[in-house]
């Protein structure tokens, strides 16, 4: 194994940032993760911040992805369009000072419904490039605004964002659910109850008044409202998809959000097939080849 780091591969988020010194050969030497999102940052923050990356993880080059370079992060990057290669992803960074480079993101254009994701198009990519998925695949990447992503001989050709964990956690703040939905969510009868209502869901805003009205007529253990809230807007989503039946779908990413996304998915009569760690170091160690 090549020993020495090429590079510093960053994934720069919203919240937190995951750095790593990786190799010639794409392995990760060293890492570190932090608090340093680009919600805690200025834009003249970053040469700071990136003379800090190197006197820690060494003098190199880098390479960034993720909310970096949105119109909120250090420099915007534009979008490529879908369908989007990784060659075309690699051809676009944009240089915001010397021997640093920003990925763009993808977007859908030009008479398509508008839609735009930053950072998932690597872990796409890098799951590809890796062979933990097919050229040609169904992707979901669980978060607070899921991703659905379709690829097709290796190019991203479609995707859709649906924001389920932010409707999820806008219910537990605020409104008539607050208060009610403080309890743990699991895989248990409760939540698959939940997605089984949310699959069959014509009407999302009267399914979710089912938790109140299931309370109030003790047809629903408080304990268990959580659980099932969160199952009918996870069934919700996932029951958006009709082609599903039989067909296997990459979930990026792992922790207990995945494994309810892997649960509602199968009882949608898909097949769950968890993408190894690592996705997004294999998409930038990737278009770093293609880059040098």
């Amino acid at each position: 194994m090549d020993g020495r780091a090429a590079y510093i591969a960053v994934d720069w988020g919203t919240t937190n940032r995951r750095a790593f010194a990786v190799s010639g050969s794409g392995a990760v030497l060293d890492s570190l993760q932090d608090g340093r999102g680009i919600l805690s940052l200025a834009p003249g923050d970053y040469p700071a911040e990136i003379a800090d990356l190197r006197a820690r993880l060494g003098p190199h080059p880098v390479i960034a992805v993720g909310m970096v370079g949105s119109n909120r992060g250090w420099l915007s990057a534009p979008y490529i369009a879908a369908p989007a290669t990784l060659a075309a992803l690699a051809k676009a960074c944009v240089e915001p000072a010397p021997d640093v480079r920003i990925v763009p993101g993808v977007a859908l254009r030009d008479g398509q419904r508008p839609d735009v994701m930053r950072g998932e198009e690597v872990q796409v990519f890098g799951a590809i490039e890796a062979g933990s998925a097919p050229p040609t695949a169904l992707f979901c990447q669980p978060g607070t605004h899921n991703k659905w992503i379709e690829t097709v001989d290796g190019a991203i050709t479609d995707f859709t964002t649906v924001m389920t964990g932010e409707i999820f956690a806008l219910l537990r703040a605020q409104g008539i659910l607050a208060g009610m939905l403080d309890g743990e969510v699991g895989n248990g009868a409760a939540f698959r109850a939940g997605v089984g209502r949310g699959l069959a869901s014509r009407n999302l805003a009267a399914t979710l008044f089912e938790v109140r009205s299931g309370l109030l007529l003790d047809r629903l253990a408080p304990d268990d409202a959580a659980s099932y809230a969160s199952g009918i807007l996870i069934g919700a989503d996932v029951g958006t998809r009709d082609d599903l039946q039989g067909r296997p779908v990459h979930l990026l990413g792992g922790g207990p959000l995945a494994a309810l996304y892997a649960a509602a998915i199968a009882q949608a009569g898909g097949t769950a097939v968890i993408v190894p760690d690592g996705s997004t170091t294999s998409g930038i160690h990737a278009i770093w080849s293609l880059r040098t």
